[in-house]
């Protein structure tokens, strides 16, 4: 299975975003952008850009303002300094690349967790947990998506995590912490950090009584891309139980928590990504008018558009 890939939601901002986001990170690149026929949006064309942060595959695009990107999924980046010796002095440099003209969440500092910690929302809207991670405890990959569970939802983290558990295969539990006695207005019990692997990639959540002014939206989502049509099917039967919805069009959905997904077609990303203008509009087209993807029906428009060539 290929990753299951945070796909961000900006007004304009798609390419700026990517641009910025590697230009601060290693291992990290631009891998595809492309403009969308047929999807204006009320503050210009569509974008959407393919990219790399430290290994980790992301997406963004440009589609209005109808979303805007809140603390409520955010990306955990460990600097480990067992893999980099000058990893406390790289989190200072990343952490003051960020917070320029962003929001601190959490002030850069000593935490009984972690030597070095800070929670930063930067100027496009994103957030990242920035942590020294302790050498001898396990390895994690330097970036790891963390949800956080609030407002009607708090409290359900560990239901979540083990819900998703059984959605994917290749899934396990990491570390899990619960809040203790006098830390209200945490319920004791419920989940301070924890850690799962999904599909062989790890993910993090946490519990939130405090008031939040805000919760899950599409303006993050995750992105399954999904080599056949049974994979679709299957995604789309359990992340809709329970139930979860159907939102808008091209394989959107949210889950009985909120979460937003993208049930996708990796064939769909590849007609995108290398089909003529007629074959990509021709595609765009149907997939507009579609909630679970229909491959079929894509491949159909795909290879008989009128100055397509045939597969």
């Amino acid at each position: 299975m290929k990753p299951i890939t945070p796909h961000l939601w900006f007004d304009t901002q798609a390419r700026e975003a990517a641009n910025f986001y590697t230009s601060i990170f290693p291992k990290s690149q631009i891998v595809h952008a492309s403009t969308l026929p047929e999807t204006p949006t009320p503050s210009g064309d569509t974008e959407v850009v393919s990219f790399e942060l430290w290994g980790h595959p992301f997406m963004a695009i440009s589609a209005g303002p109808e979303f805007q990107i809140n603390p409520s999924i955010s990306f955990l980046v460990n600097f480990d300094p067992s893999r980099e010796g000058d990893a406390r002095k790289h989190l200072d440099a990343v952490w003051a690349t960020l917070s320029a003209g962003g929001k601190t969440l959490m002030p850069l500092d000593r935490y009984a967790f972690s030597e070095r910690y800070g929670w930063v929302q930067d100027r496009f809207g994103t957030s990242w947990q920035l942590m020294l991670t302790d050498p001898k405890g396990d390895a994690r990959p330097p970036i790891v998506p963390s949800l956080l569970f609030t407002g009607a939802v708090a409290g359900r983290a560990e239901e979540a995590s083990d819900f998703y558990m059984s959605v994917f295969k290749d899934s396990r539990r990491g570390f899990i912490a619960r809040y203790g006695k006098g830390q209200e207005p945490e319920k004791e019990g419920t989940v301070m950090f924890t850690d799962f692997v999904l599909a062989g990639q790890w993910f993090a959540a946490m519990d939130s009584a405090r008031e939040h002014r805000f919760g899950f939206n599409e303006a993050v989502s995750l992105l399954i891309p999904c080599e056949t049509q049974k994979e679709i099917d299957t995604y789309w039967e359990r992340l809709t139980s329970g139930p979860g919805t159907e939102q808008q069009p091209c394989g959107w959905l949210k889950d009985r928590f909120g979460v937003s997904w993208q049930v996708a077609s990796a064939q769909f990303m590849e007609m995108l990504a290398q089909g003529t203008p007629e074959q990509v509009k021709a595609a765009m087209k149907v997939f507009m008018s579609m909630k679970k993807i229909d491959i079929e029906k894509l491949e159909e428009a795909f290879d008989h558009a009128p100055s397509g060539r045939h597969r």
